[in-house]
């Protein structure tokens, strides 16, 4: 959760701590993203998987998500944060944005994941969110390259999977650790 206080006209006040934290994930978001190797079918191999999935974790669900969501609107703005220093509409528009888009959906569901008792529920979790960031991401390259769901998903999403995979199990470990310990550091509620 936000942490938030509440001042004398009865309104919220985003504290100072929460704001930075989101803003450090989506640095540490923007930077994995420049870590790419490019790919023939326009689909790079980066660490985004990796970094989104651990933003969820370690912020949780509202602040993992609106972290992944800020990284977004500073690429479609104009800020060169996705990968290869790409930005505007037309990467969100493009072949690849439905993977994009997909981000906040494994945000989300990694930092639901997290809240769960369960490290198997968790877990399943943060790959429900990864299924449908694939999903989102074959299905825009799939509509707009004008090629079956099929021959998209083997051409941008099958040979990603094990990466993929691995990062948000890799997340999920370094992600808890992360986690404990800025709570006990007071910079996460």
């Amino acid at each position: 959760m936000m942490q938030t206080k509440e001042n004398t006209r009865n309104t919220t006040i985003i504290s100072t701590k929460s704001i930075t934290v989101v803003a450090m994930f989506t640095a540490v978001l923007a930077v994995m993203a420049q870590i790419s190797i490019p790919m023939p079918s326009g689909v790079p191999v980066t660490l985004q998987t990796f970094a989104v999935a651990l933003t969820g974790i370690v912020l949780s669900w509202k602040k993992g998500t609106l972290s992944v969501l800020i990284y977004i609107i500073l690429g479609v703005i104009g800020v060169p944060v996705f990968s290869n220093l790409s930005a505007g509409i037309a990467i969100i528009a493009g072949k690849t944005g439905g993977f994009i888009w997909g981000f906040l959906f494994l945000a989300a569901l990694c930092g639901v994941g997290i809240k769960m008792k369960n490290m198997v529920i968790g877990t399943l979790l943060g790959l429900t969110g990864l299924v449908i960031c694939h999903f989102l991401g074959v299905l825009q390259f799939s509509i707009l390259a004008g090629m079956g769901i099929a021959e998209t998903a083997i051409l941008v999403s099958v040979p990603y999977l094990l990466k993929d995979l691995i990062s948000v199990i890799l997340a999920y470990i370094l992600g808890k650790e992360i986690r404990k310990r800025l709570i006990r550091a007071d910079l996460l509620s």
